[in-house]
């Protein structure tokens, strides 16, 4: 008999692409196949995310247009999972419109996925097994990556901060870091197979460590990952501001690996609103931030993520957040319109102190007018200047040219020789043109780093 095939669906962050692959590293073990397409595929998981609604909307609308594949193959397995599955609201959902469903399971438990399809399969019933809390972190799970030289590495898990317009405490849990020798462990043979670009991964990577005995911070892992042979970029996501440390600071600015992007999510300019979204800083202290990490890195690259028309924001409050913007001159800024979240204190508020669609729409416009001319720019400042660039592949708009990747995770485009494969190599380029969102370059040296390792075919994660 043929060996089943999976797929996996994936919607979200960086960790929902984490667990995607530990996923299909234990359905590797199990003897499954990946299958390029879900039409192919004996098995889907449908890895989802319930940050924003739009990503629930886009997954519930997947989940719907299964149903006919499943009437065309009544032996696909059809499983959901992720942070969706969390929500109570999720699985009455799937209970009344998504009969074609066979396993329902979440965040702290998808390693438990063998068995739990072993009970799918052996039911008539949709089989639901969501815990309400996590357990204790799980070690040594089998993985599938992508080919390449870059790799994600979880190092801790959820999240304590509650910001009253955010799910995912309750979707992911309360923080719980890995002692530190298990990741350098894992990053060290990550090393050995190749990979070269590493991201240490956390729904909150500046608490890491505050959980241990004895207590550890970010600053002390990444000084231990910077020793490890190989690796030559290490980058870590997603941070907060106000865990932020200056020990951090300089570890990062006198670091040779840890890259100069430094990403802060200020969500809002106005202290009012920040004391709502209960962020713990104010406009003034994350300004000394921003003051103390240019100081330290002259050369960081700045971005954030800002939420336009939260509940009870006022035409100030907005203009705030615009002189915030100005002041700090962010390289790229994600902008975003609030979305109410089931079980947080903003979305009861949003019922009694709404702000009116079309003025939440010009907000975000005028935001993002002025973040585009800010970036167009700083990216014109860097025309003329030699970076080192990772390859990542062949642009998806013109076949001509390589996408790549600066130190600083600015995106340029070279000429391609389509005789030479540089994907997943990393490559001296001078800047030569600059527009708001991506820089133009000339190779200018040959590629400092040997072709990259392919090791499996590409996983099925999309």
């Amino acid at each position: 008999m043929s060996q089943p095939r999976y797929f996996i669906k994936t919607y979200g962050c960086q960790m929902n692409e984490r667990d995607s692959e530990i996923m299909a590293g234990q359905l590797d073990q199990m003897g499954y196949q990946p299958s390029l397409t879900d039409r192919e595929a004996d098995l889907i998981v449908i890895n989802t995310c319930a940050v924003r609604g739009s990503a629930e909307e886009h997954a519930f609308g997947y989940i719907g247009q299964l149903r006919q594949l499943k009437d065309e193959k009544p032996n696909l397995t059809l499983a959901v999972a992720g942070c969706m599955a969390q929500e109570p609201g999720t699985i009455a959902w799937l209970t009344k419109h998504a009969p074609q469903v066979d396993l329902v399971f979440g965040t702290h438990n998808l390693h438990q996925l063998p068995e739990l399809l072993e009970q799918a399969e052996a039911s008539d019933e949709m089989v639901i097994d969501v815990w309400q809390s996590a357990g204790e972190v799980v070690e040594h799970l089998p993985s599938h990556r992508k080919d390449g030289v870059r790799a994600f590495v979880n190092i801790i898990y959820g999240c304590d901060k509650f910001c009253t317009y955010c799910i995912v405490p309750f979707t992911r849990g309360k923080e719980r870091s890995r002692e530190i020798d298990p990741i350098v462990a894992e990053v060290s043979a990550l090393a050995q197979e190749g990979y070269q670009d590493i991201t240490v991964l956390g729904q909150n990577v500046n608490s890491y460590g505050h959980d241990l005995t004895p207590a550890k911070d970010l600053a002390d892992l990444l000084v231990e990952l910077e020793k490890i042979d190989g690796v030559r970029w290490l980058r870590y996501t997603t941070s907060h501001p106000r865990d932020f440390s200056q020990k951090l600071i300089d570890v990062i600015g006198a670091s040779q690996k840890i890259t100069h992007h430094v990403h802060l999510p200020v969500q809002a300019g106005s202290n009012p609103i920040l004391k709502r979204m209960n962020r713990k800083y104010t406009k003034e202290s994350y300004l000394d931030l921003i003051a103390r990490v240019k100081d330290r890195i002259p050369d960081a690259s700045l971005t954030t993520d800002i939420i336009v028309g939260f509940p009870g924001e006022t035409e100030q409050d907005f203009l705030e957040t615009l002189d915030l913007v100005r002041q700090v001159r962010y390289d790229a800024a994600f902008t975003f319109i609030y979305s109410p979240r089931e079980k947080t204190p903003a979305a009861r508020w949003e019922g009694r102190d709404p702000v009116p669609n079309p003025v939440k729409k010009d907000r975000l416009n005028r935001l993002m007018e002025l973040q585009y001319q800010i970036s167009w720019e700083a990216n014109q400042a860097l025309i003329g200047k030699e970076e080192l660039v990772l390859v990542e592949g062949i642009s998806k708009k013109n076949d001509r040219v390589w996408a790549c990747r600066t130190h600083s995770n600015k995106v340029v485009l070279i000429d391609r020789e389509p005789a030479e494969d540089l994907i997943d190599r990393f490559v001296p380029v001078r800047i030569t043109g600059a527009k708001t969102f991506y820089l133009s370059g000339q190779q200018v040296g040959k590629p400092v780093s040997p072709p990259a390792p392919r090791r499996r075919i590409e996983l099925p994660i999309v």
